[in-house]
């Protein structure tokens, strides 16, 4: 009983951020996300009667107890769901920096819903599968599909209508994300950990709640009528709402550093120069720079030059999940 997948990440474009649901990843706003092509995870599952208990290899490494009790834990509810108590080896491949800010979580768990369904024997459609990778991370269940996301935060206490769905996909839009890499330390505060303390102490966040509603709707609209200006305008703004509601947490908090800002001064100059580009920024410090396939180059050229870039990953919008022999 064995089964292999491989998920993207993606970037969220209009942010995800705080729980109803701590348990089952229920959120308490919807999101919208773009899939991307240059990072993702390949995830290996073999159930095996013979096995005693869970063993996850990351990388090549043995994961220590911790990690492994997470998988043990998100792998129990798919035994509950098969009828069957088998446990498992899992081998994940993380083509992804490592808790910096690219959503590593949300192409991990995608992989393994996916892989280890279909090993358990499990026939699943990707709304079904969307759920499940939620209950792992979140943004997992945005990477099970393709090109532009949304997430539906959904109104029920079981999550049956909490899934993603796509707006458009991947070959619908050409548009090009600039991966900006500031540093590859691991961060100190969880996206997890921030946002649970956000949500429980931020006087701000009732009034990121009320915001982003508005900002799906823009969202959405500028998605399907590929209208570049409107989308960057609103993804921008969306995304410092979410980290100025980190300022007001007890105690507060930030996931900039020094070279965050420097890299976002230096997209506001070259908008103010003529040349389209907008960020954001998950939770982390490193900065994603959307624009058009006719100035990737140059505003590459120009971010290059900032002292403070350690690497440049461009992507473009990628693919949903697919199974590997």
């Amino acid at each position: 009983m064995k089964a292999a997948a491989k998920a993207h990440t993606n970037i969220a474009l209009i942010k995800y951020w705080g729980k109803r649901d701590e348990q089952l990843f229920l959120p308490t706003n919807s999101s919208i996300s773009l899939t991307l092509d240059k990072f993702y995870t390949e995830t290996s599952v073999a159930f095996d009667p013979d096995l005693d208990t869970d063993q996850f290899f990351l990388n090549g490494q043995q994961a220590d107890q911790k990690e492994t009790a997470k998988i043990t834990s998100f792998l129990d509810r798919i035994r509950i769901m098969s009828g069957k108590s088998l446990y498992a080896k899992i081998d994940s491949e993380n083509h992804v920096p490592t808790a910096a800010g690219f959503a590593s979580s949300a192409s991990g768990f995608a992989a393994l819903a996916t892989a280890a369904t279909k090993a358990i024997g499990l026939d699943l459609d990707d709304r079904k599968l969307s759920q499940i990778a939620r209950q792992g991370s979140g943004s997992a269940s945005r990477s099970i599909f393709g090109g532009y996301v949304e997430w539906q935060k959904g109104e029920k206490n079981d999550g049956s209508d909490c899934y993603a769905l796509p707006i458009l996909g991947e070959q619908a839009w050409d548009l090009r994300i600039l991966s900006v890499e500031v540093t590859t330390k691991e961060k100190k505060i969880l996206s997890r950990e921030g946002m649970k303390r956000t949500v429980e102490t931020s006087p701000f966040y009732s009034g990121w709640l009320e915001a982003v509603e508005k900002d799906l709707i823009t969202a959405r609209a500028a998605i399907k009528a590929t209208d570049f200006e409107k989308l960057g305008h609103v993804v921008e703004a969306n995304a410092l709402k979410m980290h100025a509601t980190t300022l007001g947490a007890n105690p507060p908090f930030m996931y900039w550093q020094s070279a965050t800002v420097e890299v976002l001064q230096e997209v506001q100059e070259l908008r103010a120069s003529g040349v389209e580009a907008y960020f954001t920024i998950d939770a982390g410090p490193n900065v994603k720079v959307l624009c058009k396939p006719e100035d990737e180059a140059k505003i590459m050229e120009k971010l290059s030059l900032l002292p403070v870039v350690r690497e440049i990953h461009p992507c473009r919008p990628g693919p949903g999940i697919s199974y590997l022999s």
